[in-house]
């Protein structure tokens, strides 16, 4: 089938225009030494999305509290949105746009890191836990599409797709995720990636 072909064509030229970004190449090896340096200092990693990148939240939380390529000790890291009884009495009671923020009030300390991960960089629930993160010291790393939307003004770090295309943009998300995992755990362990 025609679009078959045609979709992974664009999976890979995108994946290309990421590789010819020097900028972004820059800004995701920046992201990987925050995240190493607050790990180092006792930090936590947190996570949070929308959707499919919900699913892309919680699995990058769990290549770090699991393991990547390696066995090695497990990594302060979780994603906000995991436990749905929490997320369902808080979005009820203070309003959906609150849960990751209250969230972060109670589990959040000075030296963390706040993944946020949106297609469009504009979910407002991660734009008010960025709230939180300025309050408390946090840093804050954004995974977004082309324009990085509200969140691009309010983060730490950018790491702006370069498409709009909502599901090219979320391959791409979790393939920059893994290169980042790779680099943390090899920077906390001393391991390279073993040949393929």
């Amino acid at each position: 089938m025609q679009r078959i072909q045609e979709a992974i064509a664009e999976s890979i030229a995108l994946k290309q225009a990421i590789v010819a970004d020097a900028a972004l190449r820059a800004r995701t090896a920046e992201a990987a030494t925050l995240i190493t340096e607050s790990l180092r200092a006792g930090g936590k990693i947190h996570f949070c999305g929308n959707g499919g990148s919900a699913a892309d939240a919680q699995h990058l939380a769990a290549e770090l509290s699991g393991r990547f390529y390696f066995d090695r000790p497990p990594l302060n890291a979780e994603a906000l949105h995991c436990n749905t009884s929490y997320l369902t009495a808080v979005g009820n009671d203070y309003g959906y746009e609150q849960v990751f923020a209250r969230l972060l009030r109670g589990t959040g300390h000075k030296g963390d890191v706040l993944v946020g991960i949106s297609t469009s960089g504009n979910s407002r629930n991660i734009l008010e836990a960025y709230k939180v993160c300025k309050e408390y010291g946090m840093k804050t790393i954004s995974l977004t599409g082309k324009s990085g939307g509200a969140m691009a003004a309010e983060s730490d770090l950018l790491l702006n797709v370069p498409s709009t295309d909502t599901p090219r943009i979320q391959e791409c998300h979790i393939m920059l995720g893994h290169i980042i995992c790779e680099i943390v755990e090899s920077n906390l362990f001393g391991h390279l990636r073993p040949k393929a």
